[in-house]
């Protein structure tokens, strides 16, 4: 299979409304990323996703749009972000931004065109349904709880769809005229510079055009609606046509947010003629809790093993359609990866931070790096439901105490699995506000900080940040590159049930990775290894009998040419 051009990337996630405040309002902007853009450089990164910067009511922290094609001013201008294209393609940094197009605002202005005159085109741009006996055309649940039908004011009888919020109204696919002006919209961007897009919900455009209800699988009467407006027969003709129309003709890089994707369709999203240049590997990013929209209903009891399964069948299928994945241990609407796999907090530690950037680092695939995952946060604990503004974490919380969980576990669980955990400001030094803004931040601070900082960790050779610095000089590492972009990859099986390893494998060359995910010791037998090239706490490797500590990790490469 021929390499494309975006299979080398290491790919770094800002979320800027808390990566840099500099005009001391709070809220971080496009100046502070434009300042960090060196600190970016150095950790071998090539790529940027900027997550949405879009003129926004921020109901769901930009992920409900009121202009595609406008700066939101609390980030800053158009020509600001210029600036910041032109900043990071002097340092050889690509930026891909956030394209969400299932939904928009209701503050968009073709929504309101859309209430203001029913017989207008734009009403036909979204979903208006009208009931004869003023009940909901069905009982769907959308994804943050609640019915997907929000009532039209002054319009009896007559609702609007919304598989998230209900200030995001779901855009009409079925209509050409829509679809024209996403595509010319996404263009534009491409046109500015752009190098290509993480897609938001992307598997949710096609819904079931009966509109029949189905039976409740909640306590609420409802069902979800996953079920009928998720991965639906035709999604794959608005997909083509948004290829065509758009990503192939810039060779733009597309990383799709495909949750649900079945097994049977991957080829025809990420094969090589797929919809998409990679989708994420969401396989274990929801392995904490036992519904994935639902989290209020609690952890789950899940195991080494059951990481090492999802990971290595996720990759195996993957490889079968020759098909790239976005590797990720966080992101935006996640918690911290440390807090979430490390379930004994005195476990949490640098070296168990080290020890999964290690696991994912050298999967087939394109590694992402969520800001502050580089330097090991945590998790927070916040005392009451009032110290949150993820309105997916409100919703959870709000729907634990209808279905009767206590106040107590209902905080623990959002503590858990809230999406303010990974939004709280990046710490870039130890001070009360951790350099990130002079004045009290729009989301409070983590509370787990000490130690855990910009500035702490780069005068510690042994810190997480300047490990993910070795792993980006290891990636691109002229000698072991070939091998980590495009080698063959080998699951290793015959390892304690705490340990996850795996080859990489091309033209004589092999690179190794153990991992061992517990704090108990592991030993094993590994022949043909070679030389070690990173190496994380703990480990001795006497006669092809290797010995790992807790958290413990190692990277070896052999060379049989």
């Amino acid at each position: 299979m021929s390499t494309k051009w975006w299979q080398n990337e290491i790919v770094y996630q800002i979320y800027p409304r808390s990566f840099q405040d500099t005009n001391h309002d709070g809220i971080g902007d496009i100046q502070g990323m434009i300042d960090h853009l060196d600190y970016i450089q150095e950790l071998g990164v090539t790529m940027i996703w900027v997550s949405p910067i879009y003129k926004s009511p921020m109901v769901d922290m930009g992920y409900d749009i009121a202009d595609y094609q406008d700066i939101d001013p609390q980030f800053g201008s158009l020509d600001e972000f210029k600036v910041f294209l032109s900043e990071a393609k002097k340092r050889h940094i690509k930026v891909i931004m956030d394209l969400v197009v299932n939904h928009t605002s209701d503050q968009h202005e073709w929504f309101k065109q859309a209430l203001a005159d029913p017989k207008s085109k734009y009403r036909d741009y979204f979903i208006f349904k009208t009931t004869d006996d003023g009940d909901v055309p069905n009982n769907w649940r959308s994804i943050f709880g609640g019915s997907t039908w929000e009532p039209v004011a002054d319009e009896p009888n007559t609702f609007y769809f919304h598989t998230f919020a209900p200030q995001q109204p779901d855009l009409n696919w079925e209509n050409r005229a829509l679809r024209q002006e996403i595509y010319q919209m996404i263009n534009w961007w491409l046109e500015l510079g752009v190098a290509g897009f993480r897609v938001d919900a992307i598997t949710h455009l096609k819904k079931d055009l009966d509109w029949a209800s189905l039976p409740a699988d909640g306590s609420d009467g409802l069902v979800s609606v996953i079920k009928k407006g998720q991965n639906r027969p035709g999604i794959d003709v608005f997909l083509n046509e948004l290829k065509q129309e758009t990503f192939d003709k810039y060779d733009a890089i597309t990383v799709g947010e495909a949750y649900g994707v079945p097994e049977k369709d991957l080829k025809k999203y990420i094969g090589p003629n797929g919809y998409f240049s990679m989708i994420f590997d969401f396989s274990y990013m929801n392995i904490d809790v036992l519904n994935t929209d639902e989290w209020y209903r609690g952890r789950s009891q899940w195991t080494v093993k059951d990481l090492r399964e999802a990971l290595f069948e996720s990759q195996q299928v993957a490889g079968q359609v020759h098909g790239t994945l976005a590797n990720v241990l966080e992101n935006h609407d996640q918690p911290r990866v440390l807090s979430k796999l490390v379930p004994d907090k005195h476990d949490q530690t640098p070296t168990a931070a080290k020890a999964l950037a290690t696991m994912y680092y050298f999967l087939p695939g394109v590694p992402f790096i969520y800001q502050g995952q580089e330097i090991g946060m945590k998790n927070f604990v916040r005392k009451d439901i009032s110290e949150f503004n993820d309105v997916s974490s409100i919703n959870n919380y709000q729907m634990a105490l209808k279905d009767g969980y206590s106040k107590e576990s209902a905080l623990a669980s959002i503590n858990d699995k809230s999406r303010d955990n990974a939004r709280v400001p990046m710490q870039w030094n130890n001070s009360k506000f951790a350099g990130f803004s002079d004045t009290e931040p729009w989301l409070g601070m983590g509370n787990d900080r000490e130690g855990i900082d910009v500035q702490t960790e780069l005068a510690d050779e042994n810190s997480v940040l300047n490990y993910y610095k070795k792993l980006g000089q290891l990636h691109h590492d002229l000698a072991w590159q070939s091998v980590i972009t495009t080698g063959d990859f080998q699951p290793i099986d015959s390892l304690p049930e705490t340990v996850i390893g795996y080859q990489r494998i091309l033209d004589g060359q092999v690179l190794t990775v153990f991992v061992n995910l517990s704090h108990e010791l592991a030993e094993f037998d590994a022949r043909n290894v070679g030389d070690v090239l990173e190496k994380v706490g703990n480990i001795t490797i006497d006669d092809n009998h290797v010995k790992m500590a807790g958290y413990s990790a190692v990277v070896m490469g052999f060379n049989a040419n």
